[in-house]
């Protein structure tokens, strides 16, 4: 099979096409042959060894395809099934095994490319809104990489939940992005400092919650917009971790909470994925819920992707196609 290897840590150069033989699925895991796989910046920090990862690694956790075989016991799925899953590394490939727990059917009103464009930043988008702040009419929230796939989403989720969406982006495109998506207002952070617009744009008070994906370079300040005892949801770091801090400093704005939430702890069991993924799933085919793919390369192009997504010159889900 066709598959993207990496062999050390590095630049994008480190993304390799290769060939490799075909994988065997074991007992609990179906072999699926990949429609499409997900490009995130969890795999950006697996090639660069932020999260370390053995080596050499297949990256990719997440994709949808077509089941075309089964390990030994599997009865929860057949041949046949069109399935999707967000967390079974080896994605960047034609071919990939994954345990049955983590497979989810997908709605027959939902594309492979759309199902893939709803599972890791759906989910999260999903985690995000309705359980680490669950948004309700009155909040308002601020959306930091509103244009990005799980900004767009999240969007999408917190103005149908009912609460006024505030949202950053760099150029005036991501805005018009940001403004279909739900949001009420948005701030370019690239001409307008998004605290001093944020604190106009709530007559001073404040947001209820950040979502903040961004990291390093927005983290400080952005717990300057909190109401008192406003809630800073830290989910990501694409412009770096952020640095260690005195925790004084969250009790000096405001008896501020801060958290650090993962997808995993959100999913924990087959119940939580499948409620989650299920409504998900439902929306989009609804009509609602709508994902935005920024753009999509053939498999062997995945350092080109990956160059686009780290020089944020995207917006929405980006996709490879085996």
């Amino acid at each position: 099979m066709k598959a993207i290897q990496i062999r050390e840590t590095g630049g994008p150069e480190v993304l390799l096409s290769v060939d490799l033989p075909d994988p065997v699925p074991g007992a609990g895991q179906a072999l699926v042959r990949l429609d499409c796989a997900g490009i995130n910046y969890i795999d950006v920090y697996h090639r660069i060894g932020l999260y370390k990862q053995p080596m050499p690694l297949v990256p990719g956790l997440e994709g949808a395809g077509v089941v075309v075989a089964l390990g030994p016991g599997v009865t929860d799925v057949k041949i046949g099934d069109r399935v999707a899953w967000a967390d079974a590394i080896g994605s960047y490939a034609e071919l990939v095994t994954v345990p049955v727990d983590r497979l989810v059917p997908i709605n027959p009103a939902v594309s492979s490319i759309d199902a893939t464009a709803l599972m890791l930043q759906g989910i999260t988008a999903h985690f995000l809104a309705t359980s680490t702040f669950p948004l309700a009419p009155g909040h308002t929230c601020l959306v930091h990489a509103a244009a990005g796939g799980v900004g767009l989403l999240l969007c999408q989720i917190a103005s149908r939940r009912g609460a006024r969406v505030i949202a950053t982006v760099s150029t005036e495109a991501k805005a018009a992005l940001a403004r279909s998506a739900g949001a009420s207002e948005v701030i370019l952070y690239t001409s307008q400092d998004f605290v001093v617009e944020t604190r106009r744009l709530t007559d001073g008070v404040g947001v209820d919650v950040v979502y903040d994906s961004v990291g390093r370079t927005t983290f400080e300040a952005g717990l300057g917009v909190l109401k008192p005892r406003g809630m800073m949801v830290l989910y990501g770091q694409s412009s770096g971790a952020v640095a260690p801090f005195d925790p004084g400093l969250l009790a000096r704005s405001g008896s501020l909470y801060l958290t650090r939430p993962t997808m995993g702890h959100y999913v924990r069991g087959r119940q939580a994925l499948m409620e989650r993924v299920t409504e998900l799933f439902g929306w989009a085919a609804e009509g609602w819920l709508k994902t935005s793919i920024g753009g999509t390369w053939p498999l062997a192009d995945a350092a080109r992707a990956h160059q686009s997504l780290e020089g944020r010159a995207t917006t929405g889900k980006l996709l490879l196609i085996p």
